[in-house]
């Protein structure tokens, strides 16, 4: 939060786009400025586009990271998400080229602790909005039962699975059906995702965490 005021600040000055620059990760600086380009591989994460993605990334944040911290320990769970991080920049890299724009946010690292949350707590309720997760004919069977503004609380293997397939729908096909180049980095997501759920175990604690809901 404290970077991204920061950002604010410059606004859309020179100083600004020379900023986001030099501590964004640019995938084309990776093959031919190395040195440069690893430590933008985690200074991007502290950087992001607008208030809204800021505001997005800490909400999935707020709802997901408290129960895999409190698995991990402080340490562990820091070390994990920035090396989600790493990888889902990395990631970005391998599938969409070298581009020359910078890549900045969250998301990735984020990604990362949806991953590990879906593989130690599937089954764990997380409280949605209905619309977007599923089809107008079974909102308009069920609205009678969800007075909440259609929240509703669903299992974190359906949220999260919802979630991760249309990533992945969006990184395999956001190139390929004539839309263009897309503003979302949607393989630095599937990067992530798939680094929290395949290393998880390694950084996992055996002691179980509290159950939020």
């Amino acid at each position: 939060m404290a970077v991204y005021v920061h950002q604010a600040l410059l606004g859309s000055s020179m100083a600004g786009f020379l900023f986001s620059v030099r501590y964004g990760f640019i995938p084309e600086r990776l093959a031919h400025h190395p040195v440069v380009a690893f430590p933008t591989l985690v200074t991007s994460l502290f950087l992001h586009g607008n208030l809204v993605h800021l505001l997005g990334n800490l909400l999935f944040l707020l709802v997901f990271a408290h129960t895999i911290e409190a698995r991990l320990g402080s340490v562990r769970f820091a070390l994990f998400y920035l090396l989600g991080g790493v990888v889902a920049n990395l990631t970005y890299a391998l599938f969409a080229g070298q581009p020359r724009i910078p890549l900045v946010g969250a998301s990735g690292a984020i990604s990362a602790v949806l991953g590990g949350y879906l593989l130690l707590y599937p089954r764990l309720r997380v409280l949605t909005f209905l619309p977007p997760l599923l089809l107008p004919w079974l909102v308009s069977t069920i609205f009678a039962r969800v007075p909440r503004f259609f929240m509703l609380w669903l299992p974190a293997w359906l949220f999260i699975g919802y979630w991760f397939l249309v990533q992945l729908f969006e990184a395999t096909t956001g190139f390929s059906v004539g839309r263009g180049a897309s503003a979302v980095a949607w393989w630095a997501h599937v990067g992530g995702f798939a680094f929290g759920a395949a290393s998880i175990g390694v950084f996992a604690r055996r002691v179980e965490a509290p159950r939020w809901r």
